[in-house]
Formats: structure tokens, sequence, C-alpha cells
């Protein structure tokens, strides 16, 4: 990688995840209209990288619809044609294994999440310790769906964003990767952080992170609630890549409802800029991830 790039720090602007909801943030987007003009103000904001779950526009259910996902992706191109998409195969916990990869097939982003391990994923109150939603959910990502859906991946020219939620994740890609046909080099991961049932955000989990991935790869982080902001500002003093949004935080690092994903991108960039670093363009971001789709196919 050129010494340019070097001082790129990549912005992705997560916009809805499966589990946040207008009644807790009455500006998440739901329709397809919504996420175009949410996603445009993200890229005047900073961010190169959009990462996509779709909603039924009345329900607010996360879907796997192909048009839903066909008509929001219309949308946000015709408004910020730049962007770089990261579509979801996590949709939600209730979605079939073959509905989770199929938008992969269709579309060919440049970008898809591929999560590491099975594991319990919920939210909960941390004061009383009740769990709050999805109390008997597994989120399931068992070795033979990693490898099914990488292989797709690789296929159809998307880059893996490897989604780790705790060590046993890592230890699980790092097994895979001896595979020689499964995954292109160097490889390209996402730190999550606060999930119930990950780890918490901690500077030395990410620091033993960092110990243990491949040379050469890549890095992100994103984080729940105010480990988001906690996430970032240790990633961006290391010259990582950082992911925010509504997905993963329905607020400002002051603590006010946020008025949309693009606030919580406009305070990345800043700071960014003030740690010596400049914020990646998409074309920027495309050569720092080696990306080889150029668009996503509609």
């Amino acid at each position: 990688m050129s010494d340019d790039l070097l001082k790129k720090i990549i912005i992705t602007a997560a916009l809805t995840g499966a589990a946040t909801l207008k009644s807790q943030n009455p500006n998440l987007p739901y329709t397809a209209e919504e996420l175009g003009n949410e996603a445009k103000q993200c890229f005047d904001e900073g961010a190169s990288i959009i990462h996509l779950h779709f909603r039924n526009p009345e329900t607010g259910v996360p879907t796997p619809d192909l048009e839903i996902i066909r008509n929001g992706l219309e949308n946000i191109k015709s408004k910020s044609p730049e962007s770089l998409i990261n579509l979801s195969t996590a949709i939600n916990p209730t979605v079939r294994e073959d509905e989770r990869i199929q938008p992969i097939n269709v579309f060919k982003p440049p970008l898809a999440s591929l999560n590491s391990n099975s594991m319990n994923f919920s939210t909960g109150d941390y004061k009383t310790g009740k769990i709050l939603a999805n109390p008997g959910g597994i989120f399931e990502n068992h070795f033979k769906m990693i490898q099914k859906f990488a292989k797709v991946m690789k296929k159809m020219g998307t880059k893996p964003e490897i989604e780790i939620y705790d060590l046993g994740g890592m230890y699980n890609v790092l097994f895979l990767n001896r595979q020689e046909d499964l995954f292109e080099q160097p490889l390209h991961f996402q730190f999550v952080f606060g999930v119930l049932g990950g780890v918490p955000f901690s500077p030395l989990i990410l620091g033993q992170y960092l110990s243990l991935i491949p040379k050469s790869s890549t890095w992100s982080v994103c984080g729940v609630a105010r480990q988001q902001f906690q996430a970032a500002l240790s990633a961006v003093a290391l010259g990582g890549h950082v992911r925010v949004g509504l997905e993963d935080n329905i607020r400002t690092v002051t603590g006010d409802l946020a008025r949309g994903s693009w606030e919580q991108v406009k305070w990345a960039a800043k700071l960014i800029k003030l740690s010596g670093y400049e914020v990646a363009t998409p074309e920027e971001a495309r050569k720092i991830l080696n990306l080889r789709n150029k668009d996503i196919f509609l």
C-alpha cells in the first residue's frame, strides 16, 4: 500500500441493522427513499461505504426480499452513485441460510459481511441483567455456512468483511484461512464490540485482535451505544478504519438522539482530521481494501 493511502481512514455508515427501531430513534430509515436520503447525507459528510440491512417499509421488520433490496439500492445509488455498498448477510436471526446469501448472488456488491461464529446475540438492560430482545436466539454461523458464504463471495467478486465478535470467531477465521482456495488475500476484518453475547470494547482486546490478524490485513471497528465512540477513538489512534451509524448507536457523542447516521459520520470525520489522518474517498477505499467489483449489479 502506498504511503499516501496509509494516511487515509475509511468511514463506514451502518444505516439500519436488524434490531434498532423507529420507536427508539424516528430518524432510522425504513423506506427506499429514506435510505437514499440518509446514504447521501452520510456520503456528503465523509462515508465511503454504506453498510446495509433492509426493512419491510410498512412494518420495519428486516427482510431478505430481493425487490425491497433492489428498490433500496437503486434509490441509494441514484443519490450517491460513488458510495461503496456493503450488504449484510446476517439480515435477522429468523432468515434462512439460502435467503441470507442470495442478495450476494444477485447484486454482487463490492463488500459483504461474513460472520465468524455462532453465538448468543441479544440486547439487555445492563442495570438489571434482564434480556430485552431475542432471549433464546442463537445467531447461527457454523463452519459449513461460513465456508459456503465465503466461496459465493469469492465467485461473485465480493470482498468479505469478516465480522469478529470474540476470540472464538477470530480463531475460526485463522483456521479457515489455512485453506488456499477460500479467501483472497489480504483479509479485511470488522471488530464488533458491545453486542450482548460478544465482547465489550477494551483496548486490550483490540490489541489482542491486532496481534493475531495476518500481516497486510485491513481492519475496522464498530461498537454498540457509547462503545461506538470508544472503539473509534482507539482505532483512529492506531490508523484503523471506523464504522458508525444508527445500526449500532442511536445517539451522538454528547448523548443526544442522533438526527441520522450522518451526524455520527460527521463526528468520525472530525476525529480523523484532528488525529492527523485524512478521510478516505470511495476510490481510495477501493484501493485500500483491494476490492474487485466496481459497483453493485442492478
